[in-house]
């Protein structure tokens, strides 16, 4: 089975909206687009390598709008992005088809199950960028096996959130974490069962 991995950069809010640029995402009236970008700006080498190291050769998983978002981009960046061009690109659409898209190793899917078909196949992991609505199915149906998240010393008070309704109680244990010198923290986290209660102090 493959793993589905989420990579997020989160404020401390929880929002997830938009954090690359000002026209990524202004929908809902969303006013502050491009706000981890100045944390990255001033970002020091250890972290850099550790981005780099995320951003290894794996296939995706993408909704609809990040799709678009990257579509337009990627095939003319790759050098920033080393193997974007040739990994498999999963998109879940229920409107498009392989026939609206130039990008090569494109394979459209239209819902949960086609998602847990590839997650049952051979392959490598499969990583999941932006993609808010999707990874809020994703949440919903237990099919999210790590989180690497980047979580910025930021609240922006609105936004879409990396977690909302629909989330099921699942808990995660810690496998590598990082804070750069500017206040970002980054935090991987893979899948750890049920979430277990207790009394503190008993």
């Amino acid at each position: 089975m493959r793993k589905i991995i989420v990579l997020s950069f989160v404020s401390l809010d929880g929002v997830m909206q938009a954090p690359g640029g000002p026209e990524e995402d202004t929908s809902s009236g969303f006013k502050y687009g491009g706000w981890c970008a100045p944390y990255f700006a001033e970002a020091d080498e250890v972290a850099g390598e550790l981005m780099a190291k995320q951003m290894k050769s794996a296939d995706l998983l993408l909704g609809r709008k990040t799709f678009d978002i990257f579509a337009a981009y990627w095939p003319d960046h790759a050098d920033m992005w080393p193997g974007i061009n040739d990994v498999t690109k999963y998109v879940v659409s229920k409107t498009m088809n392989k026939n609206k898209s130039d990008w090569k190793n494109i394979i459209f899917l239209k819902n949960v199950d086609d998602i847990k078909k590839i997650r049952n196949s051979e392959g490598t992991d499969i990583q999941v960028h932006g993609s808010g609505n999707l990874i809020q199915t994703l949440l919903k149906h237990d099919l999210v096996d790590e989180l690497w998240l980047k979580i910025f010393p930021i609240t922006l008070g609105q936004g879409k959130k990396l977690f909302d309704d629909g989330t099921i109680s699942a808990a995660f244990t810690l496998t590598e974490s990082l804070v750069t010198p500017n206040g970002v923290i980054f935090a991987n986290y893979k899948r750890a069962g049920e979430v277990k209660t207790g009394t503190i102090g008993a």
